[in-house]
């Protein structure tokens, strides 16, 4: 098995979009596991004649989903230039202030 350098910039890289793709689709996971739930929920509590399809009965899911289409959006779309800006001149930052403070 290959071993990677921890300290180099492109395992860095890698090892951070693997686990923004991995916090995805554990919320992935969560949202279809409980709204899953809350449709069994929802059809086993129906008056009878009353329809599923009513607002109520999406709400969480549309909204969540929401949520859900933001958090795919920063993991699968590559940045914009000046996202990757923001974030080199945060890193530097952070690194002088951490310098800083050992000497």
């Amino acid at each position: 098995m290959e071993t990677f350098d921890e300290n180099d910039i492109q395992y860095q890289l890698a090892k951070k979009q693997v686990d923004r793709l991995r916090g995805f689709y554990g919320h992935l996971f969560a949202y279809i596991a409980v709204n899953a739930m809350i449709v069994v929920y929802n059809c086993a509590n129906l008056k009878p004649g009353e329809s599923y399809f009513q607002f109520k009965n999406f709400f969480t899911a549309t909204f969540w989903g929401i949520g859900l289409l933001a958090h795919a959006v920063t993991v699968f779309i590559p940045k914009t230039n000046f996202m990757k800006k923001w974030e080199d001149k945060k890193i530097r930052e952070l690194m002088e202030k951490q310098n800083s403070k050992e000497d």
